[in-house]
């Protein structure tokens, strides 16, 4: 930390991204964060991702995050992580999403070891449409709703699939509704799901004018989201998901753990995001992207999921919650009232005011506040801190 004179605590200025699926209003109407672009407000990155890495308040001056960290890794990182991931292994994010994202399987970790190695090898470039693996890290992530979130997690119970594909007797995929009938179970959900997602030029034209037939006919409010996708992703085999997959609307404060080799997809709401640093992606439809069936059957778990186990329960902890996460990537907490509330770290942690200003204080003096909507960065040197505010507060740490 020779380069540059240490402080306690870092103000951030961080990246809003614009893709094509975000909300043009919620990140404003929300935390009062401008948008002068007329482009969507889609997400909201806190972290040193290359695609999209903060600046920090430096001594006045604006230094890029990832800089600051390569200064020190230990002192920032701590030892551990510095030896564990060499970088901040976590990437934070307010996620506003006003049309559906692909559905999407993240491989687990030695699947993107292998996957990253074999694409090097073949010389696939990192840019080419072709590229799954971008890096050799798993991308397990948690969602937590600032306002309702819908959103698809999972395979429903074998036996529903079967029951829901049954009742609408669609032609064109009764073999395949029958076949899995015949053998619900894992082995079975994993051939229907190939044959759903193979399905190609007539015959998926064919598949999904049926489906859309039946769910016009339907008042479920399963079968009007069918609709709504079919406005934004039309003529595409995505729009089987819902029938396959568990759809979830998460209330605000409510958190959802998307573990690797499942299919999940964020359909509307605005929340926050955690999740390791990655961009390893295997889409499963609702997307004009680049598809690879079979190494996304190969990184699928075709089991079922109930719909009652897939919210993250929380601890409490003193002043918020805190929500256990099953890798060592990331943690998460959110902390509601607080008045100079002591937190220990041993961490590179990230402070986000959701919704009032939040001010930190270190026993030597330093002091620094930021309005809602803003993030500080709190390097794992600080050792300890105390933070008070009138609202919520989020913290993501590892």
């Amino acid at each position: 930390m020779n380069a540059l004179k240490p402080q306690t605590f870092y103000p951030m200025t961080n990246v809003i991204q614009d893709y094509a699926w975000g909300s043009h209003t919620s990140i404003e109407a929300l935390f009062d964060i401008k948008n002068n672009t007329g482009k969507p407000q889609a997400e909201l990155w806190m972290g040193a991702h290359p695609n999209g890495c903060s600046a920090v308040t430096v001594n006045g001056d604006s230094v890029l995050l990832s800089d600051l960290i390569n200064q020190d890794k230990e002192a920032f990182l701590s030892k551990t992580t510095a030896d564990a991931f060499g970088e901040l292994p976590y990437l934070f994010k307010v996620l506003a999403a006003e049309k559906a994202l692909s559905i999407q399987v993240h491989p687990n970790k030695q699947q993107a070891v292998d996957g990253f190695e074999k694409e090097e090898k073949t010389g696939i470039a990192l840019t080419a449409f072709n590229r799954n693996y971008k890096d050799n890290n798993h991308k397990p992530e948690l969602v937590y709703a600032l306002t309702d979130y819908k959103a698809m997690n999972g395979f429903r119970d074998y036996q529903e699939i079967v029951s829901l594909f049954s009742a609408m007797q669609l032609p064109t995929i009764a073999s395949y509704v029958d076949d899995f009938a015949q053998e619900p179970n894992s082995n079975g959900l994993q051939r229907f799901f190939k044959a759903i997602l193979s399905l190609e030029n007539e015959n998926k034209e064919r598949a999904v004018a049926e489906l859309l037939d039946y769910a016009s006919n339907s008042t479920d409010e399963l079968f009007v989201l069918l609709q709504d996708l079919a406005i934004q992703y039309p003529n595409d085999v995505g729009l089987f998901a819902p029938l396959m997959l568990n759809v979830i609307t998460l209330k605000p404060g409510e958190a959802m753990f998307l573990s690797a080799c499942t299919p999940h997809a964020y359909i509307h709401g605005t929340g926050l995001e955690i999740m390791a640093n990655s961009d390893n992606v295997l889409r499963a439809g609702l997307t004009p992207k680049y598809m690879d069936i079979d190494e996304l059957m190969s990184c699928t778990e075709f089991v079922s999921q109930p719909l009652s186990s897939l919210l993250t329960q929380p601890n409490t902890v003193d002043g918020g919650m805190s929500y256990p996460i099953p890798v060592n990537d990331f943690k998460f907490s959110v902390f509601t009232a607080t008045d100079a509330l002591t937190l220990e770290t041993n961490s590179a942690e990230i402070l986000f005011a959701i919704d009032s200003d939040l001010t930190l204080t270190h026993e030597n003096g330093d002091s620094v506040t930021v309005a809602k909507g803003h993030s500080v960065f709190v390097p794992a040197y600080a050792k300890r801190y105390s933070l008070t505010s009138s609202g919520n507060v989020a913290r993501a740490y590892n």
